[in-house]
């Protein structure tokens, strides 16, 4: 049984934190905007899903190998990082995006779903702070594994909320904004340079040391 006084503890933390912007929100915010309120709820039912992988690791001890093995966090940090480009360099490139129209050209649920969920999963970085961060907030006399696996599913369902409020709130505003060519292409543009860049400060990142 987890003590209620560790998970008032967490939640602040832990919203300080999802709120801070990143790839995964402002993948989300793209699909809401470009595809509509049900790909932006499945782009952050992605990325919480993702957040849930990197909680199961921590569990399993599989983030231990990315912190302590160089290589290993490399190879994942470059595949991340390439992801993050080729997603941002796709909507850069797309002069379709965010555009409303009836022949469904945009990406679909499951595809929104997809990225957002391989974005999260794809970044080293979340795993090694998965494993730094929910530990301190378990308590003695319980299950470790237990205590982390919920906090860690607490984070995720916290994160979804906050991405499923943005992709509604956008969503709403989809067709006041995309109706607007210089505002549409200012968002593509900036949306695909967000992501490249992203992908680029992971590729330039350097593992902490343990």
């Amino acid at each position: 049984m987890i003590d209620p006084s560790a998970v008032l503890a967490f939640i602040p933390v832990a919203l300080v934190l999802i709120i801070s912007p990143g790839p995964d929100s402002i993948y989300t915010l793209t699909r809401s905007i470009s595809d509509g309120r049900t790909a932006g709820v499945t782009a952050a039912l992605g990325s919480s899903t993702g957040s849930i992988v990197h909680t199961s690791a921590a569990v399993l001890g599989l983030s231990a190998i990315l912190k302590t093995s160089a290589l290993a966090f490399t190879v994942i940090k470059l595949v991340g990082a390439a992801y993050l480009v080729y997603l941002g360099v796709q909507t850069f490139l797309n002069t379709e995006e965010f555009e409303i129209s009836s022949d469904d050209l945009g990406y679909t649920p499951s595809e929104s779903f997809r990225n957002a969920l391989m974005i999260n999963v794809l970044n080293p970085k979340v795993a090694v702070f998965f494993l730094a961060f929910l530990p301190q907030f378990v308590q003695t006399g319980g299950s470790t594994a237990l205590q982390i696996f919920t906090f860690g599913v607490l984070f995720a369902s916290l994160g979804f909320v906050y991405q499923a409020t943005l992709a509604v709130f956008s969503a709403r505003a989809r067709r006041v904004i995309t109706e607007r060519e210089l505002v549409r292409d200012s968002l593509r543009v900036v949306s695909g340079s967000v992501l490249v860049g992203f992908g680029l400060k992971l590729a330039l990142e350097r593992r902490t040391s343990a």
